[in-house]
């Protein structure tokens, strides 16, 4: 039995999902680029998906942080980081799931991010503008990118998110779960690291594996 969990445990170790952008192994990738490079040691993502993270438009999934006006930079910052972190990241094995889309058969689900991670998150982002909550459905494609539904109000995100728990949990559908962890605490997931300092979430997802 105990072989059989240590395979269980090595399976959700230092992985990549099948999603659409991912490679199928994680492994070095010297060119990463912008906020991408904390994982160039060990990625999941290639150069050219780490370059596009950074577009305001990307051809990732032709997502438009845009869609109430100019996001201000300070909070567009954590969604490019966001994005670094869901494409590039080999450490969140122990959340990933079954996804029911035709773009990827598997997404993660409750990753539990460090409270300052979220905080700071919305700090950046509470006069943000948005028309949705749930990011990843319902929004009108009619014109090949995310526009708001019709009779949706454009909206702060103080208003749209109340605390940054709402935010971090609601805005991906449950992709992450906000936590009382703190950053360095092994217990929950950086958005954010000094890669000098070597990668913070192996130890995390070896915790929850």
């Amino acid at each position: 039995a105990a072989a059989a969990v240590t395979v269980t445990q090595d399976s959700l170790l230092n992985v990549c999902m099948d999603a659409k952008h991912h490679k199928t192994e994680p492994g070095p990738e010297g060119q990463l680029y912008g906020q991408c490079v904390l994982w160039k040691d060990n990625a999941c993502c290639t150069a050219n998906t780490s370059m596009e993270a950074h577009q305001d438009q990307s051809y990732l999934y032709n997502f438009n942080w845009d869609h109430c006006g100019a996001m201000p930079e300070k909070c567009k910052r954590h969604f490019i980081q966001d994005t670094c972190l869901y494409e590039c990241s080999p450490n969140l094995g122990p959340w990933i799931d079954q996804a029911d889309t035709s773009w990827r058969k598997e997404r993660i689900r409750d990753v539990p991010l460090c409270q300052e991670d979220c905080e700071q998150w919305w700090e950046d982002c509470q006069d943000a503008v948005t028309c949705k909550v749930n990011w990843h459905k319902g929004w009108n494609w009619t014109t090949g990118t995310n526009q708001c539904p019709k009779g949706a109000m454009c909206q702060k995100f103080k208003f749209v998110f109340p605390t940054a728990a709402a935010l971090c949990e609601q805005i991906w559908s449950g992709s992450y779960r906000y936590t009382s962890h703190h950053r360095g605490s092994g217990r929950c997931i950086q958005m954010w690291f000094d890669p000098t300092q070597g990668n913070p979430n192996v130890a995390v997802a070896q915790y929850y594996a």
